[in-house]
């Protein structure tokens, strides 16, 4: 059975804050608590893309004035707005529905009480 990493809103803005509070320096974070958590292949990809722009990231923004500004530019935004589509929509599993996780099963019969026998 494949692993769930379920998110609500809450969480997800949560992440895309760190995200870009940290002016992209902890993008890759969250990438790696899903990659820990759920295990696919794809996910570990995710977390070395991140990684590796940060090292990329930081290396351009080491390079004299005036050379890549443009280019550091463009890479930070597109990597930012990438990586907060990604942690607000697709990378988090939607929560189960209620229904779902309590496993609604057949009515007692008739003459049994419903709830915890124990606490009778």
């Amino acid at each position: 059975m494949d692993k769930r990493v379920e998110a609500g809103w809450f969480q997800r803005l949560a992440w895309s804050v760190l995200a870009v509070g940290s002016f992209g320096l902890l993008v890759w974070v969250p990438f790696l608590y899903v990659a820990i958590r759920r295990g696919r292949g794809s996910d570990w990809g995710a977390f070395a893309s991140f990684a590796l722009y940060e090292v990329g990231f930081v290396s351009l923004a080491s390079l004299p004035e005036g050379k890549g500004e443009a280019t550091l530019g463009l890479v930070f935004l597109g990597t930012l707005i990438l990586a907060v589509w990604l942690l607000v929509g697709p990378l988090f599993d939607k929560p189960t529905p209620w229904n779902a996780m309590t496993g609604a099963g057949p009515a007692p019969w008739q003459g049994q009480t419903a709830g915890n026998p124990y606490l009778r």
